[in-house]
């Protein structure tokens, strides 16, 4: 055990070793592919220049290849509009000028396939490939091939061929058409971002680099000067599900490669999987085993398919010709004129089970696809069967495609019946929405009616070129919908994309959702998606954004509102920290603010000495919130003291406080009307006066009774003109207490306010009864949960060793 603890320690720090060396191995080559690419040095001249630049500078090794990957500016460069294509022809743009890139986007020349005759142009030089692929030898030798072949008609005028190593860099294995030392210098490339050749084998997909301007702020580009070559082109080499060689086809002409071109170039990279490394087909294996086996897969396939389909082998004659078709697989929702389906139709024959097809474009199709390669795609035909004992006629569309010696065929039934196109119609008019289809192969486009009214456009004019498209876009949306058009047709992504269109009705809001169908090499043969108006939409996102936008600017106002109430009411109504002693009186205040909303309530007391020695004690509830409450709390509280002070009986003080409110009442600045509990303390006889506007009653409490005071006459301030006041006397005895409070105390919403009052008795005898007399106010007012209102109470106590006026029991 201690001998298999020490290896596997060893081993533990040898991996730490190795660790450390691939990390320091991966930050030197990628220093060194910096230099290679600025400076057109080698690898091995990019590896001095960095030692001798970290023996110069004191630095190590690690340190000089940091500070070097430290320079190096990394990222795409910003997308900048580009002007809408104006008086352009099919190519993209006038004649001996170039396009710019997002123009360009919006050229049908870039993406339309080659007719009959272009396909027919290729054969020549594909077979010329492939007759030498099968006797070339080595990546130089297929670089050579390749620059032999496209050299002349198609513009190459250099190959390069790069591998992908296991420690991720890239390995030049073969090349023609440039010179040694620049194979030399770029015959090893670090992993590096922004190397075109290793982006196209990690995304899969081909790069067409077509504006030299912008490919430079992107990519390290090959050559001395990069300049050489204005139009590269990198694909990757089909491996499977991941590719691990790359071809780069290198021109010295300006200018985009046009479909056919990309669609050669891509067959042509397929041909080169073989010879390159990738495994063809099996060798050695029994024809007739493997033949079997590839029906079994087929049928495997089938078997999960929705739909028709069936797998066909030609049946020849002695002269080889093709006399009938043999079912050896079918999809399950496959069905002949006799009902017969899915693997009922296996091993039976194409003119057994569909005798009227002989001799039709659909039997030459079948001909046609099994001996070019070519996918067949029919148009639509009339096929009359027989359905219960009644002749019925249906119209069908077949496609045909070859595997190996075979041919799969798949059938698509048109429903034609009104109902199914009135609700496709319904749903495209209630979605305002509209289906599009651009058939790359025959340049035809077809749009639905929809599609016309979405973009405001006469049906007689028929569908818009991609050419016009610029011009109805708001130029903001060009680059964005430019880069959307170059993935779905150029690349064959989906794509989901808002764009804006300016129409005789103003700006239009659209959103396409678009998928591309690729052949076998990646290339889009048809386009089909839809086009959305959002414009009812995008109008009720924004709307909703601006009242969200002006919510929050008024709750912002509400809130500085609410902090500026605050500090003022802070200022003119300080709260004790402890009881007060006023008059041989305990007094215990409490404030409360609300818990929810943003606004400061009007609530307020004032407990002040007056000059005879006797004592004010005021609780008052202005009506509203905020500033307003908060100014009429003040002129009431100020107001109250100055004509107290003065002697001014307690009834003319609430009279004329009614007539300061009425009079200000027109001022939008100030509350309209209050409430208000008012009393006189005279020490000397310990009697209390006092006088109430629409306020609660005060509670007594004297030994174990608790009692709300009858209330003298006065209503609410501020109501009426006509207002008059009356005043209650009441001796207080030692131990008493008496609570001033708002109703915040004691009122719930949808309760009757006598369930409030009965709930504060109750809770004041509890905690008189537990000796919690000395913080009653506080207390009271934490009691209440979930505060809707501001809550101020005013405890008047008597003290217990108080003595008794003279003529009292």
């Amino acid at each position: 055990m201690l001998a298999l603890a020490k290896v596997v320690a060893r081993l533990r720090s040898e991996i730490v070793d190795l660790e450390g060396v691939a990390a320091t191995t991966a930050v030197v080559e990628r220093a060194k592919g910096v230099l290679m690419a600025q400076a057109g040095l080698s690898a091995d001249t990019a590896y001095e220049t960095l030692l001798d630049r970290a023996h110069q500078r004191g630095r190590s090794l690690l340190e000089e290849c940091w500070i070097t990957l430290g320079r190096v500016r990394t990222g795409p460069p910003p997308v900048t509009a580009s002007p809408p294509v104006t008086g352009t022809d099919r190519a993209g743009g006038p004649a001996g000028k170039p396009v710019s890139s997002v123009s360009s986007a919006f050229s049908a020349q870039r993406y339309l396939l080659p007719r009959t005759d272009g396909g027919a142009a290729w054969r020549p030089l594909l077979a010329r490939l492939a007759e030498g692929l099968a006797s070339v030898d080595g990546g130089d030798g297929i670089a050579e091939l390749l620059l032999k072949v496209f050299g002349g008609d198609v513009g190459v005028d250099a190959v390069m061929i790069y591998s992908l190593t296991a420690a991720g860099s890239l390995e030049l294995t073969g090349s023609a058409g440039i010179d040694a030392s620049l194979a030399g210098q770029w015959r090893h490339v670090p992993p590096l971002s922004g190397v075109a050749a290793h982006e196209a084998i990690a995304g899969r997909r081909a790069l067409w680099l077509e504006d030299p301007e912008k490919d430079a702020r992107r990519y390290l580009l090959i050559g001395d000067p990069p300049e050489r070559w204005l139009s590269r082109a990198w694909l990757p080499v089909p491996d499977g599900a991941y590719p691990t060689t790359a071809i780069g086809f290198l021109r010295t002409g300006p200018g985009p490669f046009p479909a056919d071109t990309r669609a050669l170039l891509r067959r042509a990279a397929r041909l080169c999987a073989g010879p390159l490394g990738t495994p063809e087909r099996a060798r050695g294996v029994d024809a007739g085993a493997a033949g079997e086996a590839d029906v079994t897969s087929v049928q495997r396939i089938l078997d999960a398919l929705s739909g028709s389909a069936i797998l066909l082998t030609p049946l020849r004659s002695p002269a080889h010709e093709v006399e009938d078709y043999r079912i050896d697989a079918a999809a399950p929702e496959s069905v002949d004129v006799a009902g017969r389906r899915g693997k009922e139709l296996v091993g039976r024959r194409i003119l057994e089970t569909y005798p009227t097809v002989a001799g039709t474009a659909l039997w030459d199709g079948y001909l046609e696809t099994l001996t070019t390669g070519t996918g067949y795609e029919g148009e639509p035909f009339t096929y009359e069967e027989v359905v219960a004992g009644v002749p019925r006629q249906s119209v069908y569309s077949v496609r045909a495609s070859r595997l190996g010696d075979r041919l799969v065929v798949s059938w698509i039934r048109h429903d034609t019946d009104e109902r199914e196109a009135r609700r496709l119609a319904d749903m495209q008019r209630l979605g305002n929405l509209g289906w599009a289809a651009w058939n790359l192969a025959t340049d035809t486009i077809t749009w639905s009616d929809q599609v016309y009214a979405i973009f405001d456009r006469d049906p007689a004019d028929g569908p818009m070129p991609l050419e016009e498209l610029p011009r109805h876009l708001l130029p903001d949306d060009l680059p964005r919908l430019g880069a959307a058009v170059q993935r779905l047709l150029g690349e064959g992504e989906a794509v989901d994309q808002p764009f804006r269109i300016s129409t005789a009705l103003g700006v239009r809001h659209l959103r396409i959702v678009a998928e591309a169908r690729t052949d076998a090499d990646g290339t889009p043969v048809e386009v089909h998606g839809f086009f959305q108006d959002v414009t009812a939409q995008r109008g009720a996102e924004l709307a909703l954004r601006e009242s969200e936008r002006a919510m929050l600017l008024q709750r912002g106002a509400l809130q500085a509102e609410r902090a500026l109430a605050a500090r003022l009411q802070d200022t003119l109504l300080p709260i004790p920290e402890q009881s007060l002693e006023l008059a041989d009186l305990c007094i215990d205040v409490a404030y409360v603010p609300a818990d929810s909303g943003v606004n400061v309530g009007g609530d307020w007391y004032s407990a002040i000495e007056l000059p005879d020695g006797s004592a004010l004690f005021v609780v008052g509830d202005v009506a509203g919130h905020g500033l307003a409450a908060v100014g009429t709390m003040a002129q009431l509280r100020f107001t109250t003291k100055g004509m107290t002070v003065t002697g001014s009986a307690l009834p003319d003080v609430l009279r004329r406080l009614n007539t300061l409110l009425l009079h200000t009442a027109s001022d939008q600045s100030s509350g309209g009307t209050a409430t208000m509990v008012m009393g006189r303390y005279q020490p000397w006889d310990q009697r209390l006066v006092w006088v109430r506007a629409g306020h609660l009653p005060p509670l007594l409490v004297r030994g174990e009774e608790a009692v709300f005071l009858d209330q003298p006459h006065g209503p609410l301030l501020g109501a009426t003109f006509d207002a008059s006041y009356a005043q209650a006397v009441i001796d207080l005895l030692p131990g008493d207490h008496l609570l001033l409070y708002t109703d915040g105390l004691v009122e719930e919403p949808g309760e009757d306010i006598d369930v409030g009052l009965a709930r504060l008795t109750a809770a004041t005898l509890h905690l008189l009864r537990e000796g919690r007399g000395e913080t009653l106010a506080r207390t009271l007012a934490a009691l209440r949960p979930g505060n809707r209102d501001d809550i101020c109470v005013l405890d008047i106590h008597v003290p217990d060793d108080a003595p008794r006026p003279v003529g009292q029991a």
